[in-house]
């Protein structure tokens, strides 16, 4: 698959669409999903160029699932979920929508459904507030 270059993630790592962040290093970005299927459900993207898992060298992988670990920990603390559910799509056969490589990080509640994903926007006060809480986990633990 050829990589687009004007997919949504790569216009946010240009810094030409807006995005709540919660996390930056120099491989990885990790950003409130705007369609999110629970509270706290974030998205934790590479810096590179790759389409999906099989586009992506694994020294880049490996600081991408690093990233999506610290981030999967501060959302369980931060939200106090019961679990985390980690979702990545390869191929639109598979779901993948944005064909930029990314993991959704997503607390789970015992007894409490998903929410159907990318049927309606967060208002984002509601994100923002999520996003600090995020933060405020993260700087918690590093």
């Amino acid at each position: 698959m050829n990589y687009d270059a004007n997919n949504i993630f790569a216009k946010i790592l240009r810094g030409e669409i807006p995005a709540c962040k919660v996390y930056e290093d120099q491989h990885t970005l990790a950003l409130m999903d705007v369609t999110p299927q629970s509270d706290g459900h974030v998205l934790v993207i590479p810096k590179v160029a790759a389409s999906n898992l099989f586009e992506i060298a694994a020294d880049a992988l490996g600081r991408l699932i690093v990233t999506t670990q610290l981030i999967s920990r501060a959302a369980k603390t931060a939200f106090n979920a019961d679990g985390i559910t980690l979702m990545q799509f390869n191929g639109a056969a598979a779901g993948q929508t944005v064909f930029h490589l990314h993991f959704h990080v997503i607390p789970r509640y015992q007894g409490k459904e998903l929410r159907v994903h990318a049927r309606e926007m967060a208002d984002i006060k509601i994100l923002t507030a999520q996003a600090e809480k995020l933060k405020q986990a993260l700087s918690n633990s590093i």
